[in-house]
């Protein structure tokens, strides 16, 4: 079996779905996680009635959406139901009163979350992210402890990186939680600000992707794998290296093929 290869559409978060469809299908993708947000195509507001066809397009030229960048209302969860779209994915945000009670109010939104993953039948995932959220795969693996299964990590190897961690360690701890794999690098540079995030290509940055699919398939994952399209530098279109990180990717998987 091999891995769904899957684009995070925001790059593009104002096309339709059959634009859309035939762009990133023309890239080598079979996946896509699609934004349903204020500036998005689809917003939260009209998920319910757009969300549908707009999967539906993207089924039409190849693409199976794999989740949703959204909120965890019951709009967007009722219209990921009716799409098929199995997976709405988050981020667990830091506000000023500090880690610990940010934590615990994230907790308290999942807990709530919980009856309408079972509604209707649509899994949660968590992403940590570098700066104001709940930025390691560990407090992620922490704050999911003990919430039913629907609830996934979705790792992510850039801010993997940031956190100072390592797949071989994250992956395997996160290994019964797992949900999507995003690939992404990054690494520092020195600004007016001091030290701050540079987004870049796949083999220019602090992760390293081999070592990811190594221990992929140690743990015989074989769900998507989602390249998340962020750069920093707009010298490239977006295109264009996405285009030479998913052969980077492949090749890199084929060297550590996952088990059937």
């Amino acid at each position: 079996m091999t891995y769904l290869w899957s684009v995070f559409t925001k790059p593009w978060i104002g096309l339709p779905g059959d634009e859309l469809g035939r762009l990133i299908s023309g890239l080598g993708f079979a996946g896509a996680e699609v934004p349903v947000r204020e500036t998005a195509y689809v917003t939260p507001a009209t998920a319910e009635a757009e969300l549908p066809k707009f999967t539906a397009q993207l089924r039409a030229e190849g693409i199976e959406p794999i989740s949703v960048a959204s909120e965890l209302s019951e709009h967007v969860f009722a219209a990921c139901a009716e799409s098929g779209v199995p997976m709405i994915r988050i981020m667990a945000g830091l506000g000023p009163d500090g880690y610990a009670a940010s934590v615990r109010r994230n907790r308290e939104l999942l807990e709530t979350a919980a009856v309408l993953t079972e509604r209707y039948d649509v899994q949660v995932g968590v992403q940590p992210h570098h700066g104001r959220y709940v930025s390691s795969t560990l407090g992620v693996l922490q704050l999911l402890d003990g919430l039913p299964h629907r609830f996934k990590l979705v790792w992510d190897a850039a801010h993997d990186a940031l956190a100072g961690d390592h797949p071989a360690v994250t992956l395997e701890l996160g290994a019964d939680r797992l949900g999507i794999v995003n690939l992404k690098n990054v690494h520092y540079v020195r600004s007016e600000r001091g030290w701050t995030t540079n987004f870049v290509e796949a083999e220019d940055g602090l992760s390293d992707w081999p070592a990811v699919f190594a221990t992929l398939r140690q743990l015989t994952y074989t769900g998507p794998i989602c390249l998340t399209g962020q750069y920093s530098d707009p010298a490239v279109p977006v295109e264009t290296r996405l285009e030479r990180d998913l052969r980077f990717a492949v090749t890199s998987a084929a060297q550590h093929p996952s088990r059937e």
